[in-house]
């Protein structure tokens, strides 16, 4: 019973997570507005050579199909995890299909701390619950509209860090280090940075560019940025005073970035918190970021206010 209630929240989180999660990349370009601020006065100031997103549909005939060797990702504390081949669904997008092993005396359940591709932060949706002894095969699934915000047509290479517990008392049983899965598309893989938008900060190793807002995405009104952490250390960033056409939000945004890694990532305002304020379109924001390191949650630094606008 457990099993199924476990598998049912995970569907469920699939189907809110694809309608949410970068809600601006679903929309017709037509509705979103490029983020501007008043020194680039409607100019961009991504960098030039950042890939263009808008193409990937264009060229998905000439993507090559991507497969995997079966491996044996690790084996620890009787906990075994094989991942078997590359599959594709029409529904649910890319992943790794996954047979997971309990030889162990305790039922376990398997899930990410974090999952990369293509050098990119990847929202986590996977989970397996094992009872000791038996096995289980799962499906450890990519992001689709994550990846095609990040324009990536074909995935290389896929980092992940596997955390073990067990499932009665969530005790921790063990994390892996970074496990690498180099797909037959790695000598191809493209991690071209998809910065092209204004720059908003870039500090100590920290870079985060506003690309559009959407003023149609799932919850109300997504802006998103693309974030990259050069820092040498695992960060997370967060949202503070956050004001709208002179009214105070409360976002929905918290990203972990490991070092060396980029994320494309949507900051959410809620349609209510619109309504409720009179905002029928974005003209103007203002925002602070707040950087922190990762495991210590100790702060890097507190950003100015940054402002900027929805043209």
């Amino acid at each position: 019973m457990r099993k199924k209630t476990k598998l049912v929240a995970v569907v469920l989180c699939l189907s809110v997570f694809g309608c949410m999660a970068l809600g601006s990349g679903s929309s017709d370009s037509s509705e979103k507005k490029d983020i501007v601020t008043s020194k680039d006065a409607g100019t961009t100031g991504g960098s030039t050579e950042s890939k263009d997103n808008s193409s990937a549909s264009d060229n998905e005939a000439d993507v090559a199909e991507v497969t995997i060797e079966e491996q044996v990702l690790f084996e620890q504390e009787g906990i075994k995890v094989t991942a078997q081949e590359y599959v594709a669904d029409s529904i649910w997008g890319d992943g790794i299909k996954l047979l997971l092993e309990n030889n162990s005396d305790k039922t376990v359940t398997v899930g990410c701390n974090a999952l990369i591709v293509n050098n990119y932060m990847i929202s986590d949706l996977f989970v397996s619950e094992i009872v000791a002894g038996k096995k289980d095969n799962e499906v450890m699934y990519l992001s689709s509209s994550e990846l095609k915000a990040a324009g990536i047509e074909s995935v290389g290479q896929i980092e992940a860090y596997f955390h073990v517990y067990e499932s009665d008392s969530y005790d921790n049983i063990f994390d892996t280090d970074c496990i690498t899965i180099k797909t037959s598309e790695y000598a191809n893989m493209d991690t071209t940075p998809a910065d092209a938008g204004t720059e908003l900060y870039n500090a100590d190793g920290i870079r985060i560019v506003g690309k559009t807002v959407d003023e149609n995405s799932f919850w109300g009104t997504a802006i998103l940025l693309y974030c990259e952490n050069n820092s040498g250390k695992n960060v997370g960033i967060n949202v503070d005073e956050m004001s709208i056409n002179g009214f105070m939000m409360e976002p929905l945004f918290s990203t972990t970035l490991y070092d060396g890694k980029m994320s494309i990532d949507d900051i959410t305002v809620f349609s209510s918190d619109l309504e409720e304020n009179g905002i029928e379109s974005i003209e103007d924001v203002e925002l602070k970021f707040h950087i922190y390191e990762a495991e210590t949650y100790d702060t890097i630094a507190d950003s100015e206010p940054i402002t900027f606008s929805a043209k």
